[in-house]
């Protein structure tokens, strides 16, 4: 059965981006897909205990680098840099055909998309910017 790619769900998740900056962010990435144009900016602030306390975006994507931001922001917090990497890895494993979903929720509306290549890097955008934004965070004393 072939669910449509851009389905009633990715949709939804279009109109829950945060449109949140952070005033001093601890660290910020930006990541574009050279084959759509599609790009997202994060922000993060890890708390005392080296985990996401705070994040802003700025997404300027198609409706699955959207949605895909939208999964990213609402669980995120309280994740450490090294989960935010694994995540970022399984995703793009997940999506080559090299790997398990990923354990993060809501992920299966990707599933869709999985034939169609070409949109695999704006989905990963927010996940490669949020773990680089992270790591940075954590080296800078977070």
């Amino acid at each position: 059965m072939n669910a449509p790619l851009y389905n009633e769900r990715i949709l939804r998740l279009t109109t829950e981006v945060p449109d949140r900056r952070l005033t001093a962010p601890m660290a910020t990435s930006e990541k574009r897909s050279p084959v759509c144009g599609s790009r997202v900016t994060v922000e993060v602030n890890l708390d005392a205990n080296g985990r996401v306390g705070e994040i802003g975006m700025l997404v300027s994507a198609c409706a699955l680098g959207q949605a895909s931001s939208a999964l990213l922001a609402a669980h995120v917090a309280g994740r450490t840099p090294g989960e935010l990497a694994a995540a970022r890895d399984a995703l793009a494993a997940w999506l080559a055909g090299e790997g398990a979903m990923p354990d993060w929720p809501g992920l299966d509306v990707f599933v869709p998309a999985l034939s169609h290549t070409a949109r695999h890097p704006a989905i990963r955008l927010a996940f490669e910017a949020a773990a680089e934004a992270a790591a940075q965070a954590r080296g800078a004393g977070g």
